[in-house]
């Protein structure tokens, strides 16, 4: 169980420092991919859990995967607890390398890029704030998300389902990331969120802890509930 945990820990922090390391080259002053967009953010995030899965092997590196094997009988609640635990710590610690990595360049953007598109490097934000319709959109993105991995999982070939799941968060992205930035995870969004709460980042903005309880906080677990009867339901697991 201890190796696990350290597995979920490393793995969540690694697939953080891809995501939230490939935002500060995007946002901040002072990188040498600055303005590259978000086709470089998302392929990066997908690459990054894909060498993430690859290292680190049987992990879920996301409290709501974790809840859908609860729900399957793959886990135990005794297990999930200090899964996710682990897990948002990953990406707490994470967070934190990444800003330690891009220091001067958050020095230098200081003053120059808006509070909340700093913030917004490490949390999910909407592109048009309407928390129903914010919820639907995680829900429904995270219900994809980890029944399409419940279905990839059944593939034998080895080496196949973490390159799968790579474009599996590729598509999704690009086709459903936009509302929402596509969070699907709450210790990628909350593990960075507080993260950002506590750096000594200059002038920081709100951490918006209701969009952030509320949206990638809860809708993952909805989504999880309804990826759970699809795969005992439709594929028989």
């Amino acid at each position: 169980m201890l190796h696990q945990l350290l597995s979920e820990f490393l793995g969540t922090a690694l697939m953080v420092i891809f995501g939230v390391g490939v935002h500060c080259d995007v946002v901040l002053n002072d990188t040498k991919y600055q303005g590259s967009g978000h086709l470089f953010a998302i392929t990066t995030w997908a690459f990054g859990i894909t060498i993430s899965l690859i290292i680190f092997g049987n992990v879920t590196l996301n409290p709501a995967m974790a809840f859908v094997q609860v729900l399957l009988g793959n886990m135990t609640w005794l297990q999930f607890f200090p899964t996710a635990l682990v897990q948002v710590l990953g990406g707490i610690v994470g967070s934190c390398l990444v800003y330690v990595l891009y220091a001067d360049s958050f020095k230098s953007s200081y003053g120059h890029i808006d509070n909340v598109t700093i913030r917004n490097i490490f949390s999910t934000s909407p592109a048009v704030r309407n928390l129903p319709r914010n919820f639907f959109v995680e829900f429904f993105a995270t219900f994809i998300f980890l029944a399409s991995i419940l279905a990839i999982s059944r593939v034998q070939t080895p080496g196949v389902v973490p390159i799968a799941v790579g474009l599996l968060v590729w598509a999704i992205g690009m086709g459903l990331g936009g509302p929402t930035g596509f969070a699907m995870n709450l210790a990628r969004d909350m593990g960075p969120r507080i993260a950002h709460a506590i750096l000594p980042i200059k002038d920081k903005a709100a951490s918006d802890w209701q969009y952030g309880i509320i949206v990638p906080g809860i809708a993952p677990f909805a989504g999880a509930i309804m990826a759970a009867i699809f795969a005992k339901f439709y594929l028989g697991m």
